[in-house]
């Protein structure tokens, strides 16, 4: 049953580049009425883990627990700024996907918590051949902050379902 307003909430979270958006898109797939709202939107850039709680609540999960459509404000990473307002009609499912996608504020509300893992050498190869390698220093950091996030969230125990981002959906 639905526990965010009409919306049935999943949300996948994991470490960066262990396949989070590869299986979110299959579930978006596989369930009728769903969409897809990526953590990489909301966050305000490379230092954004941190502060995106806020604006998740605010502009996504608060106005569709409330019935009404959600609107965010996608942050741009090329140009270093938000952009424009993205608006997202009210999904019989909401995939939340991206690292921090499945604190401990979700709980009860999210019908299913999924983690995604893959080892670390292989995250940084998949976000260095997507970002490029002059993006290293970048994800080094993005990916000591995301594990001190787990961590303090304990989101991995707390999941549904952990899943190998290694193997082929």
């Amino acid at each position: 049953e639905p526990r965010l307003g009409p919306v049935r909430l999943v949300c996948v979270d994991g470490p960066a580049g262990s396949g989070k958006s590869t299986l979110a898109a299959a579930l978006a797939a596989r369930l009728e009425g769903a969409a897809v709202v990526h953590m990489d939107d909301l966050y305000e850039g490379w230092s954004g883990l941190g502060g995106v709680w806020g604006r998740v609540e605010e502009q996504v999960l608060a106005p569709l627990a409330a019935g009404r459509p959600a609107r965010y404000r996608r942050y741009d990473w090329v140009a270093g700024r938000f952009a424009e307002w993205v608006d997202v009609p009210v999904p019989r499912v909401l995939v939340l996907e991206g690292c921090g996608a499945a604190p401990r504020a979700v709980d009860g509300r999210a019908v299913l918590r999924v983690f995604v893992e893959a080892p670390a050498d292989v995250r940084l190869e998949r976000g260095l051949a997507r970002d490029g390698a002059d993006m290293r220093d970048h994800w080094l950091a993005w990916m000591a902050e995301e594990a001190a996030e787990h961590a303090r969230e304990d989101t991995r125990a707390r999941a549904d379902v952990v899943v190998d981002g290694t193997v082929p959906l």
